[in-house]
């Protein structure tokens, strides 16, 4: 999904499938979220609200005909495409993370975003993600333990982590990468510690072959993300941590195309004098449910 390499690029209809198929699976499970039945006053209120905003726009901005019918023919671009996940969770999730942290103890987290994968393999701590032989990239170790608010260890849980190789590309949506390409489970020690070696990922676009990304260039809005590796940290009796780690010095942080990426989230990877290899430690705090 980057700009620059010449694979074939993993597009908007292979993302959205993908995207849309987590959607349906219920997203909202992966995060711990509770569910409950429709109340129609708020139901009433939040509909209300967003169709209002658009036709402030659409009065603030003196909407045309022509741009109206354009605004048609993009929506059904984004439903022939499935880039509905995809749009709402570039555009939209952040904001729904910031109102569910309000109200969150524990570590911080962010969005999940449409990249996640079920049955990965399961690895035992210390582990070494699932990888080509030659995989390209800087051998990088992330370390840490999981704990729960009272600083408890938390024996056995798992570290659900899924990036893209130094490409750009992540495991089942490209080509290039095989199946499962640095994905993987990682069962802590009953330490609640871990030991992950994998690969330093790389900056990408959103697909550009799609609504999304054609009007995010449209707009002039930059499309990449920076460099981020994703976790789901999840314990027994535990809310389910959702969160992204980031890399100091990364061109595109503060300006994240998803808005996802957050100082305290900002990884120093340091030397570990073995070759070219690097280190991050990082603990994770999970709130009891």
């Amino acid at each position: 999904m980057t700009a620059t390499s010449d694979q074939s690029v993993s597009d908007a209809v292979t993302a959205g499938a993908h995207a849309t198929e987590i959607a349906r699976s219920g997203a909202s499970n992966l995060r711990g979220a509770a569910g409950g039945g429709a109340d129609p006053a708020r139901v009433s209120a939040v509909v209300s609200a967003a169709l209002e905003g658009i036709r402030a726009a659409i009065r603030d901005h003196e909407v045309t005909y022509e741009e109206f019918d354009a605004f048609k023919q993009w929506l059904i671009a984004v439903s022939d495409t499935g880039e509905w996940p995809l749009f709402l969770d570039v555009y939209l999730e952040f904001e729904v993370e910031k109102v569910a942290a309000a109200t969150q103890q524990g570590s911080i987290g962010t969005i999940l975003g449409p990249f996640w994968l079920d049955g990965q393999a399961q690895l035992d701590s210390p582990a070494t993600l699932p990888m080509r032989d030659d995989e390209p990239g800087t051998p990088m170790i992330l370390a840490g333990q999981v704990t729960s608010t009272d600083g408890t260890p938390l024996a056995g849980a798992k570290v659900d982590i899924w990036h893209t190789d130094s490409d750009g590309w992540y495991s089942g949506f490209a080509a290039k990468p095989p199946a499962g390409n640095l994905r993987g489970v990682v069962r802590c020690d009953d330490q609640g510690r871990f030991e992950i070696h994998t690969r330093k990922p790389a900056p990408y676009t959103i697909p550009l072959d799609g609504p999304t990304g054609q009007m995010t260039q449209a707009a002039g809005w930059s499309p990449w993300r920076p460099a981020h590796i994703h976790l789901l940290v999840t314990a027994p009796g535990h809310r389910t941590l959702t969160s992204q780690l980031f890399f100091t010095g990364d061109p595109y942080l503060g300006n994240d195309v998803a808005s996802a990426d957050k100082p305290e989230l900002t990884l120093d990877p340091q030397p570990t004098g073995h070759g070219d290899q690097v280190r991050s430690d990082r603990d994770f705090v999970l709130e009891p449910e």
